[in-house]
């Protein structure tokens, strides 16, 4: 009997969870809708996103932040901004976590998420990686962000690892843009967004999201033939973390 109130729970908990994406779109909707009429209004955007979206969902969710950072973001400078990915809260996550307007570039199935996914396609850079022209217009497109003074966002393993996995391998882009672009890659550690909502449907709940900021590598000095080392140094920097909380537990 416990274990079938539990997965109601869990259900109850998922339920409000969409809930809540979707009631902050409805009432702002005409502020959305306005900006993302034109890209130069994209920082208005992201301000509404940030605040009056990620805010109540990570809240209502009764999912706190505690964020500790290694070293800062400077305010009106792009970064490239990479974490592991375990669930959908990152998304509102990395919002509350930057005060730098980004982009996101991101899978382009999550376009057919109802409401969401409207704005999703409006205002992110989409990738089909399958397909090799797509995934070469994402860099004229990140261009042109980045030249409007924003940064980019990418979860460089490509989805979501397997459930007994820490973190999967991480894909180049990430990597290879940046150093085209010269701007710093800021790795982040995201330790409990798993466990509150992962893509298990029978699990979650609240408490705290830790996070932490590491150190920015640089890439003024790189080359394209460094992508890979810079990507399995990033990818080292978070994969050590989460062993280290792994262990702790």
């Amino acid at each position: 009997m416990s274990r079938f109130v539990q997965n109601i729970g869990y259900i109850l908990y998922r339920i409000w969870f969409y809930v809540l994406v979707a009631l902050p779109i409805i009432v702002f909707l005409p502020l959305l809708a306005i900006s993302t009429l034109s890209e130069k209004w994209y920082p208005q955007f992201f301000w509404l996103a940030r605040n009056l979206w990620a805010r109540p969902i990570l809240l209502g969710m009764g999912c706190p932040q505690k964020i500790e950072w290694e070293q800062r973001m400077e305010r009106g400078k792009s970064y490239m901004l990479v974490a592991n990915h375990t669930s959908m809260l990152d998304i509102m996550l990395m919002l509350r976590i930057s005060k730098n307007p980004f982009v996101f570039v991101g899978k382009k199935e999550l376009v057919k998420i109802p409401l969401f996914g409207f704005f999703y396609k409006r205002v992110c850079i989409l990738v089909d990686r399958e397909d090799h022209r797509s995934r070469t217009g994402v860099y004229r497109r990140a261009q042109r962000r980045l030249d409007q003074g924003l940064s980019i966002c990418i979860f460089p393993e490509g989805g979501v690892p397997e459930e007994d996995k820490l973190l999967d391998d991480f894909k180049d882009g990430a990597f290879k843009m940046a150093i085209a672009h010269n701007i710093p890659v800021v790795p982040m550690t995201f330790y409990d967004n798993k466990k509150r909502f992962s893509f298990t449907f029978y699990s979650g709940g609240p408490g705290l999201l830790r996070v932490k900021v590491h150190s920015f590598f640089e890439t003024a000095i790189l080359e394209d033939e460094d992508k890979t080392t810079l990507r399995e140094e990033v990818r080292n920097v978070i994969l050590n973390e989460l062993k280290s909380q792994t262990e702790i537990k």
